[in-house]
């Protein structure tokens, strides 16, 4: 989550915030919180069309929080509000997490059943292939120019 997002849920300005997170960068490994690159940032901003103006146009490019520097944030800012937007955004993680492990199985299944099925219509497939070409080979043998005697 980029500084300026998490600003917003903790009620705090985003200069506040980063002041914060400066003080005590020895919290934030690279794991945790890592700054845009100017590039970066350039990127961001061609891309998402939904960036508040203030942020668009600010000379300092942003903060990117993890999981775990979210989690962090909330011993930086010891306000009652950062521990429970903290909370809730740990829950939206987890749940995030979860959801994307049920996929996971879940894609997992139908790629076993994708390759089960497609042994079974490939049989299918390479059957009606065959009566296709069989098909198309005796419309052949009835349309070539015939030789030898009519009969009347």
């Amino acid at each position: 989550m980029l500084d300026f997002d998490l600003s917003e849920l903790y009620e705090v300005e985003n200069r506040a915030l980063k002041q914060a997170v400066k003080r005590n960068l020895d919290r934030f490994p690279d794991d945790f919180m890592f700054q845009l690159t100017k590039v970066e940032w350039q990127e961001v901003v061609t891309i998402c069309d939904n960036l508040p103006e203030g942020v668009k146009f600010s000379p300092a490019t942003p903060f990117a929080f993890t999981e775990q520097g979210v989690a962090m944030l909330s011993s930086v800012l010891k306000s009652k509000k950062a521990l429970q937007v903290n909370i809730q955004i740990i829950r939206a993680f987890v749940f995030m997490r979860q959801y994307a492990l049920s996929h996971k199985d879940l894609t997992d299944k139908l790629l076993e059943l994708e390759s089960k099925y497609d042994r079974q219509f490939k049989d299918i497939y390479d059957a009606i292939s065959f009566l296709l070409q069989k098909n198309i080979q005796e419309t052949d043998q009835k349309q070539r120019k015939r030789i030898g005697y009519k009969d009347r």
